[in-house]
């Protein structure tokens, strides 16, 4: 093995290793699996199928996994290099915009979609057309936001206390 090849593998085991990496990529992972966990307990029809969507793949729901990243990922960072770091005032505002963001603008234009759905669903029914609808994306509530976010700072507490 040469000198460059166990320099990168030893600087890829420090990217896994990182407590910000692992605070943020656990609390996303946690995020999703309480998610789907709370869908499956809700919805009466249960498939293993929907339950792989929500764990992968769909946003929304209880509680927000984009809150809970970006909190983990601000709270570690400022565990790691102290909330007076250029990189914590960075990430505090990244957390900010897009939590932000999953409550205000994806939450609207999911709800814009849905509206536009059923209208354009109506018309192809009386006009006898084909509609395509349009991506129904799932913002937040507030509460889901709050939720995740606390998530994520616990998360990120409990590696920077390892």
């Amino acid at each position: 093995m040469s000198i460059a090849t166990s320099a990168r593998g030893a600087a890829l085991t420090g990217f896994f290793e990182n407590p910000i990496f692992l605070s943020t990529v656990s609390s996303w992972f946690l995020a999703q699996v309480l998610k789907a966990m709370i869908l499956l307990l809700s919805v009466r029809k249960r498939s293993r199928r929907e339950f792989l969507a929500t764990l992968f793949w769909r946003t929304g729901g209880m509680p927000s996994s984009h809150a809970a990243m970006v909190t983990a990922m601000t709270t570690s960072v400022g565990f790691q290099e102290g909330v007076g770091s250029n990189l914590f005032i960075v990430s505090f505002w990244i957390a900010l915009i897009v939590m932000r963001d999953a409550m205000g603008v994806r939450r609207s234009s999911g709800i814009q979609a849905k509206v536009l759905n059923l209208l354009g669903r109506n018309m192809a029914e009386r006009l006898h057309i084909e509609y395509y609808p349009v991506k129904e994306v799932n913002g937040h509530t507030p509460l889901e936001v709050v939720v995740g976010g606390l998530l994520g700072i616990f998360i990120a507490a409990a590696y920077a206390s390892l």
